[in-house]
């Protein structure tokens, strides 16, 4: 019995290590949506950026920020963990129900992929790329790319949004833009 107790206890520790490798800063670098509605706007998604605080129990909590032509805008989400590692359901205010998330593929510094599922009138899909910083992601988001036509995401539905803004000064461009717009907020 103690030996059950031991090796669930490694595998909390386990689990936690690992989720406390996701905390902090993320930035949104590629999205695709299957909604017929998306492709008219993608033109109009922008780079947003959050921050991930995962929780003693597994949750985590994700505050999102996104430029639009209002301002900045912020969102948080409490992600409440599944039975299978990775997966995760938060409730939508935008949707009024409960969405399914699941982080697909990562190696917790660089770069996650993750897949969202509701099912509204039909079942729709988006899958996201997140990375730390933008200039580590070209070879990440091919793989994205190849990720999503895989799960028959349209093309035309795959968007790498660009930076909000324009950068000035020695500062990469994209985290320019965003902590401008943080400061916004």
């Amino acid at each position: 019995l103690s030996h059950t107790y031991f090796f669930l206890a490694i595998l909390c520790l386990s689990f936690m290590k690992k989720a406390l490798k996701f905390a902090g800063k993320w930035y949104r670098v590629g999205v695709a949506y299957d909604s017929p509605s998306f492709v008219p706007f993608r033109s109009k998604i922008k780079a947003s950026m959050g921050t991930i605080a995962p929780l003693p129990n597994g949750n985590a909590n994700l505050t999102m920020w996104e430029a639009t032509p209002f301002g900045c805008v912020s969102k948080k989400y409490q992600y409440e963990r599944a039975s299978v590692p990775g997966q995760f359901t938060y409730f939508s205010a935008r949707h009024n129900m409960v969405k399914d998330i699941t982080v697909v593929e990562t190696n917790y510094t660089d770069y996650a992929m993750v897949l969202k599922h509701k099912v509204f009138n039909r079942e729709y899909t988006q899958a996201a790329l997140y990375g730390e910083t933008r200039s580590q992601m070209r070879l990440n988001m091919q793989k994205f790319k190849t990720f999503a036509l895989s799960r028959g995401l349209p093309r035309e539905s795959i968007v790498i949004p660009p930076p909000a803004g324009e950068a000035r000064g020695n500062t990469p461009p994209f985290i320019h833009i965003v902590y401008t717009h943080l400061r916004a907020c």
